[in-house]
C-alpha cells in the first residue's frame, strides 16, 4: 500500500471524525465527545489512512457501547508523539483476549460479535498505524469498557 505521509493537523482529523460519527452516536443514544489538542499540533500521517484508523476505532466503540453509554475521542502531545485515545464505556474485553483482538477475524466472545463488523477493523487500524511509524494498543476492563490508543509521530 502506498502511503502519502505529510504533516497533517491533528485537530482537523478529530473534527472530521466527529462530523462523520456524531449522528450515528446520537441515533444509538451514546454520548460522544471530542477533545482536540490546543494549538496547531501536526502529525506525520497519511490523512486518508488516519481517518480510516479513527473510523475503525470509533466504529468498534460504537458497536460495543450500549445506549446510555459514552465514547470519548481525545488527543494530546507526549513528547515526540501524539496520543489519540478512543475510550468507551462498553462491554470491555477479557484480559487474555486483549492482544488477540488485533488478529484478523478474532472474536473474543458472543458479546463482541454484536453488530455488522467484519472482524478486520482493528487489524487494519493497527497495521496502518504501524506503517506510519505509530501503533494502536488497547487496555480494557471487562464490563467497564475499553480504551484504544493510537500513537502517531509529531511533525
Amino acid at each position: 500500500m502506498d502511503l502519502h505521509v505529510t504533516a497533517v493537523a491533528l485537530e482537523g482529523l478529530l473534527l472530521q471524525a466527529r462530523e462523520r460519527f456524531a449522528l450515528a452516536f446520537e441515533d444509538r443514544g451514546v454520548t460522544f465527545t471530542v477533545t482536540a489538542p490546543p494549538g496547531a499540533l501536526q502529525v506525520h500521517a497519511d490523512a486518508e489512512r488516519a481517518q480510516q484508523i479513527l473510523s475503525n476505532l470509533l466504529s468498534n466503540a460504537l458497536r460495543h457501547t450500549p445506549p446510555g453509554g459514552a465514547v470519548h475521542l481525545r488527543a494530546e502531545r507526549r513528547g515526540a508523539v501524539a496520543v489519540v485515545t478512543v475510550a468507551d464505556s462498553g462491554s470491555g474485553v477479557k484480559a487474555e483476549h486483549l492482544e488477540r483482538i488485533f488478529e484478523r477475524s478474532f472474536r473474543a466472545d458472543a458479546a463482541r460479535t454484536r453488530g455488522d463488523g467484519s472482524g478486520v477493523g482493528l487489524t487494519i487500524a493497527r497495521g496502518l498505524a504501524r506503517a506510519m511509524r505509530g501503533d494502536v494498543t488497547v487496555s480494557s476492563v471487562l464490563g467497564e469498557g475499553s480504551t484504544f490508543t493510537w500513537t502517531v509521530p509529531v511533525a
